[in-house]
């Protein structure tokens, strides 16, 4: 059920408002807007007249937002974006079906972009807007429809839809491998070793399942998988990677196995949706060839 209309201002005046907290003055609001001074000044006066407060102080020619002004000006802000990009995608795509998906930035550059292209022609009435997230977010306060997630089958307010389980492996160029004669698992206790923030107990449990006793274990932090296997293929060092993210680099030669001792990762790859969003033909869609793509892999 909709608000009474009472908390419903029009938005020529939420515009105008907007346009004044941000730009802290009349004169630019009305500039922005292509409107006059007195226009701009009267519908926020209609606003604050709607709202019953206060938004802004007015000190001589100046004008500066009220403590409840500015916390209204934060959250108009985003409804008016939230507004912005809806009709965008409306107009992109008139027909509707337009799915906002978030990604992980390594997993969309290496194995979705390349095939997106194959879903989009099966599915031509389906328009994907990508943004890039590297943590769960809430999606009561995003216009996602749906992320790609790794890490555990955790995700508040959201079903999650598992996608598959990664295996990695040790890699590094073939000159780092024969310059340090690395032939066995516990060879990689006496060179760098590259590690990921993100999974920052990655090589503990390499070394566990392999049997390899060890103390501690230290080398250079990356933040992605991308730079971390860059580096790999630069001579810095050994990389725990997902195979199926560096399988052109494998091929090329630019990077091969340390050791032939690849790991399945504790966690896995999911497709997180809200709740509400599980029959939006375009998610469904999508779910379907995801799932059966990554299948493949």
């Amino acid at each position: 059920m909709l608000p009474a209309r009472r908390f419903l201002p029009s938005l020529s005046l939420l515009t105008a408002f907007e346009a004044a907290a941000r730009t802290g003055s009349i004169t630019a609001a009305a500039r922005e807007l292509d409107l006059t001074q007195s226009a701009v000044s009267r519908q926020i006066k209609a606003l604050e007249n709607q709202l019953g407060v206060e938004l802004f102080l007015r000190e001589r020619q100046t004008i500066r937002l009220t403590v409840a002004g500015d916390s209204y000006a934060r959250e108009i802000r985003e409804a008016l974006r939230r507004i912005s990009s809806a009709s965008l995608n409306l107009r992109a795509n008139p027909h509707g079906g337009t799915l906002n998906l978030a990604i992980l930035p390594t997993f969309g550059a290496r194995w979705l972009a390349p095939r997106l292209g194959q879903f989009l022609a099966a599915n031509p009435g389906i328009t994907i807007n990508l943004v890039t997230r590297l943590s769960p977010f809430d999606f009561r306060l995003d216009s996602i429809d749906a992320a790609i997630h790794f890490g555990d089958a955790v995700w508040p307010g959201a079903e999650l839809t598992l996608l598959m389980q990664e295996e990695t492996v040790p890699a590094c160029s073939p000159e780092f491998k024969r310059a340090h004669g690395i032939e066995v698992p516990s060879d990689l206790l006496h060179v760098p070793l590259l590690h990921l923030t993100t999974r920052p107990d990655a090589w503990e449990r390499w070394f566990t399942e392999t049997g390899v006793a060890f103390e501690s274990v230290h080398g250079m932090l990356f933040d992605q998988f991308a730079t971390a296997s860059q580096a790999a293929i630069g001579g810095l060092g050994v990389a725990l990677l997902p195979t199926f993210l560096i399988q052109e680099e494998l091929k090329r030669g630019e990077l091969v196995p340390a050791v032939n001792k690849p790991m399945p990762s504790a966690q896995r790859y999911y497709l997180a949706f809200p709740r509400e969003r599980a029959a939006y033909p375009p998610l469904v869609a999508f779910r379907e060839w995801i799932v059966r793509e990554l299948s493949r892999t």
